[in-house]
């Protein structure tokens, strides 16, 4: 396996899925090339200026600057839903509408959902 597309579709916070995703694509790094696919409410993941140390665990999108070699994409559809088009989001990210999102997906050699 060369490439692997992650795809996070649920909030940060509130399960274990959006930090598992992290720790997965950062594992994976190293050994192949690594993308993670932020879609549906997995877009709040890139919204600057997150705290949350009143939900006592860690700040998931400043985990995303340790990692400047991986690849973020945004669906800028899910954004836009959700109001978020419009606000600062963390530098690290490319927007991409549906067809480059899916071509993404479609070009990695596997895909991971969480």
């Amino acid at each position: 396996m060369k490439s692997v597309f992650y795809l996070l579709d649920n909030a940060p916070y509130g399960s274990e899925k959006a930090f598992g995703a992290l720790n997965a694509a950062a594992v994976s790094l190293n050994r192949m090339h690594v993308t993670l696919g932020l879609y549906g409410d997995g877009v709040y993941l890139v919204a600057a200026g997150q705290d949350s140390r009143k939900l006592g665990v860690p700040n998931l999108s400043d985990i995303l600057y340790s990692y400047g070699e991986l690849r973020v994409l945004v669906h800028e559809p899910s954004l836009f839903e959700r109001g978020l088009f419009g606000e600062t989001l963390i530098e690290t990210v490319e927007l991409v509408d549906e067809e480059d999102f899916l071509e993404a997906m479609e070009s990695s050699d596997c895909v991971l959902v969480f």
